[in-house]
Parts: C-alpha cells; sequence; structure tokens
C-alpha cells in the first residue's frame, strides 16, 4: 500500500494500481491510462468472482445528465449488485458533479462506483470528498510510468506476472525497444514469453525484437559508449539508412549519457550507489563501466550537446543527421578530437 494520507484530509487508503479491490466508492486517479484500464479490470474481476451475475453500466462524466447516477444505482427487480464506471471525471459535466457528490454522500447497496480522473482541477471538490472518507472508500493510484527506472520496474514486474525469468540485459533490451506507452511494452512482454518461453536471454530478445527501430538505437548507443567509434557510425547509418527517425536514437544514447553523469565520481559499492541514485545496481556497474575515460568537463560538454542535439533534430536544423552523427562521434571518442 502507498501512503493512507496525503495530509489532513486523506482518510482514506491508497493502493498501488497493482492492488485495487471493490469498495463503495473507488477512485482511480493519476494520467497512466492503461494502469488505470488494468486497475478497473481488477475491480470488475474481482465482483464477477463473488457474484456471476453482476450488472456493469458505464457513464461518461462529461456527457452525464441530471439523475443519470440514481436511476442506475436504484434496486432492481432480482437485487443484482452492481459495478458502475464513470470515465473522464476530470472533464465532467456540473450536473455530474453534483449528482456524484450527493451519491457519495450515501452510496447505494450492492454497489461499487468507480470514479476514474486522469488529472487536473476539474472535478476536485469530489475527489476532496472521497479522499475524506466520504462513502467508505479507496484510492487507487496510477502514476505515469516514464522514467527508465520504473519502464524497467514496470517490465520486470510483468514478466514475474507471467511466470518468466528475464536477464537484465534482455530486460533493458526488451524495454529499450518498445520505448512508446507502456501498453505497447507490456504486450511486447506477453508476446516474448509467448513465443519464447519463460527463461529468457538476450538471443531470445533479438530474435523477438529484430528490425525495432528503438533495438537499433541501443545498439547504436552501446556501440558509441563502448568507445567504438567505427561501429557506431556504421550501425547509426545503417538505421538512418533504413528509415529509422533519429528522435529514439538521440534518446537511447542520453539515457546512457544520463546514467553516467550520474554516477560520476560516485564511490561505494554498486548496491550503495544504487540506493543513492535510484538506479538497479546492474545500471550502476555498466554505467561506471562505460564513463571510464571520461573527463568531468567533457561529460559537462557532452551533456551541454545532447540539449543542442535535440534541439537540432526538432528543427533547429536542415542536416538532423549529420548532427546526430556528430554527437555520437563526440560520446564515442569520449569527449576528444580524436
Amino acid at each position: 500500500m502507498v501512503a493512507a494520507a496525503r495530509g489532513a484530509k486523506q482518510r482514506i487508503p491508497q493502493l498501488d494500481w497493482s492492488e485495487a479491490k471493490p469498495a463503495p466508492v473507488v477512485l482511480v486517479s493519476g494520467p497512466e491510462s492503461f494502469l488505470a484500464d488494468r486497475a478497473m479490470q481488477a475491480i470488475r474481476a474481482a465482483m464477477v468472482d463473488a457474484h456471476a451475475e453482476l450488472e456493469v453500466h458505464d457513464v461518461d462524466a462529461a456527457a452525464y445528465t441530471a439523475g443519470e447516477l440514481f436511476t442506475i444505482a436504484s434496486p432492481s427487480l432480482f437485487a443484482e449488485p452492481r459495478l458502475i464506471r464513470v470515465e473522464g471525471v476530470e472533464k465532467c459535466s456540473d450536473a455530474f458533479l453534483e449528482d456524484a457528490k450527493r451519491y457519495v454522500a450515501e452510496p447505494a447497496d450492492d454497489t461499487v462506483l468507480v470514479l476514474r480522473h486522469a488529472g487536473g482541477q476539474r472535478g476536485k471538490a469530489l475527489l476532496d470528498l472521497v479522499r475524506s472518507g466520504a462513502g467508505g472508500g479507496l484510492e487507487v493510484l496510477c502514476a505515469e510510468v516514464k522514467k527508465d527506472q520504473d519502464r524497467l520496474a514496470f517490465a520486470q514486474a510483468e514478466f514475474r506476472r507471467l511466470g518468466a525469468q528475464i536477464t537484465p540485459g534482455a530486460l533493458r533490451m526488451i524495454v529499450g525497444a518498445y520505448s512508446g506507452g507502456i501498453g505497447e511494452l507490456a504486450g511486447a512482454c506477453a508476446q516474448l514469453v509467448s513465443d519464447a518461453g519463460t527463461r529468457l536471454s538476450e538471443d531470445e530478445v533479438n530474435r523477438a525484437t529484430e528490425g525495432r527501430v528503438e533495438t537499433n538505437a541501443f545498439k547504436v548507443a552501446d556501440a558509441a559508449t563502448a568507445g567504438r567509434a567505427a561501429d557506431a557510425l556504421v550501425l547509426l547509418r545503417q538505421a538512418l539508412s533504413t528509415g529509422t527517425d533519429p528522435i529514439p536514437l538521440l534518446a537511447a544514447l542520453n539515457m546512457k549519457v544520463r546514467g553516467m553523469a550520474r554516477v560520476y565520481g560516485a564511490r561505494g559499492s554498486s548496491g550503495q550507489l544504487a540506493k543513492e541514485l535510484g538506479m538497479a545496481p546492474w545500471q550502476v556497474d555498466r554505467a561506471l563501466r562505460e564513463v571510464r575515460g571520461w573527463r568531468e568537463e567533457d561529460l559537462a560538454r557532452c551533456i551541454d550537446l545532447a540539449a543542442e542535439t535535440e534541439w537540432m533534430l526538432k528543427g533547429g536544423t536542415r542536416d538532423p543527421e549529420y548532427a546526430l552523427e556528430k554527437y555520437v562521434l563526440f560520446v564515442a571518442r569520449r569527449g576528444r578530437d580524436r
């Protein structure tokens, strides 16, 4: 469970999306829609397990008309349990806001009301009411998964859920190969297990992701940070010649450069540094290995060049491929002219 309170007004439990369960009122909050869908599916599955004859009603908060919620929640002839799923509470109509506040004050029996709020100030009064304890509810948190470490942790949890074991290098490869939404990443994890089994190494991932743009990007980044300038340039030109967009190539290299910058000059064991820097131990080991031979001033210049290259790739130059090539060479030569 996440922290049970966020100040004096927070009186209901806050759960991670993976712990979602039914309650009279469930607030599913946060911008990560894939996790929110997972949480809402888990709530429905738990209710179906307990009550096969479950009534499910979906409501669009933005198009809501007055009285709709109470009509849905009113007792039926056979008194089947109900699940009312409300989408788009952050865009709700005034009528929904008023009715929901009245409903939360006195929820219907044998009914679970799920409120999906993706963020923003709209509906804040309703959220504050739910969080204060009215309705005997709980909150399910669906924070955005965008940091490298969070995406790796998510993928690791997916493989664990699927009963699979994956090597650290293979895990990094699959996360790098699917750098879009985590829904795509989750699907890739499931497909990989289906195709290659439950013991996964770099070889299985490489075969499964052959041709992925981002996989090519990490091959370029690996060669550059290893100091193999010629290999990095060949891989870069191959990727670009097959239609690879420069942005993912830059993103893969920047992820490695950021890791090197974080560990530069650090002292301690991999485990200690991992805790201090918010990285996995294998990420620390890799970054320490890759930062060898760098001078502090050159690494600082590299960070500046990364930002400049990103600007160029997003419209700052008519030759983005040359700008990226220059940056790759800078990294491969560890900031030296030769």
